[in-house]
């Protein structure tokens, strides 16, 4: 009887252990796959960027329209070719002079927007110095601001030139960019720009809602979300691996600039309209 017992009982650990070494097995080979995965996106992301450069960079010298476009259509490939697949929200305003102000949540933010909407990015000066995003982004046109007082007139003054000339621009008024659980105050300066021209001002939320089909919770929204003290390249590298993102983007109603008496209660309004979305 205890040898009988004794046998089932190592039979039973046997099986155990082979079903927790076929687990680990099968384990490793997700985690390799998912490494493949993010050299393949890496490679496509590439390979679109070198067919579409010239054509770009001839229409800058050239000042085509379709250095508007280019651009969009870039950033709508690299949403297919990374997995993120967008469902809007709200029309997007067809005005010609229009601030949009959204929250941020990652780098991931400016492929999305820009696979939406034709216009300028309005960014910290610091981007144009980073490899490779420095000088994607400087041919796509960026703004490049400093975020300091002492410059905020001048700042002002370029963010109103461009939009008198009918520019659609978009700005992260945050200043940073967070886990996505709320909308931190928007920095009210540039709205001035949008008050001297009385353009249109329209708050955008974005909205992480699920991966490969599962909702998103909270212990899953650094795999996306890119803020505090993170390191670019193994969060960017993790963050191809994973598979499909789910984005809600929602185009809020637009707004005149003219309907507020200063620039800190336009900001205000527009931060409390992209909080209501999340």
């Amino acid at each position: 009887m205890i040898e009988t017992l004794n046998t089932n009982q190592t039979q039973s650990s046997n099986t155990e252990n082979g079903k927790l070494r076929l687990f680990e097995h099968r384990i490793e080979h997700q985690i390799l796959g998912t490494k493949w995965l993010s050299a393949v996106r890496l490679f496509l992301y590439g390979l679109i960027t070198i067919v579409i450069l010239p054509f770009q960079l001839l229409a800058l010298s050239t000042c085509l329209p379709l250095r508007i476009s280019i651009p969009v259509l870039h950033h709508k490939l690299i949403t297919k070719i990374i997995g993120l697949k967008i469902e809007k929200v709200g029309d997007i305003s067809g005005d010609k002079k229009v601030l949009f102000v959204s929250n941020h949540l990652s780098y991931l933010d400016i492929i999305i927007l820009g696979s939406l909407i034709p216009g300028r990015f309005i960014a910290k000066s610091e981007v144009a110095n980073w490899p490779i995003f420095g000088f994607l982004s400087k041919i796509t046109r960026t703004i490049f601001i400093r975020r300091d007082r002492t410059a905020s007139h001048k700042q002002v003054k370029l963010i109103k030139e461009q939009l008198d000339r009918c520019e659609k621009l978009i700005l992260f008024p945050e200043g940073t960019s967070s886990d996505g659980r709320r909308v931190l105050p928007f920095k009210s300066p540039l709205f001035d720009a949008a008050m001297l021209t009385n353009s249109i001002v329209q708050p955008i939320t974005i909205r992480y809602t699920h991966l490969n089909g599962i909702p998103v919770g909270y212990s899953s929204r650094s795999l996306f979300g890119w803020y505090g003290d993170m390191d670019l390249r193994p969060h960017l590298w993790n963050a191809l691996s994973l598979g499909i993102f789910t984005i809600e983007v929602v185009f809020h109603e637009p707004i005149r600039a003219d309907q507020f008496s200063n620039r800190k209660k336009l900001a205000v309004y527009c931060q409390k309209t992209v909080a209501k979305g999340l």
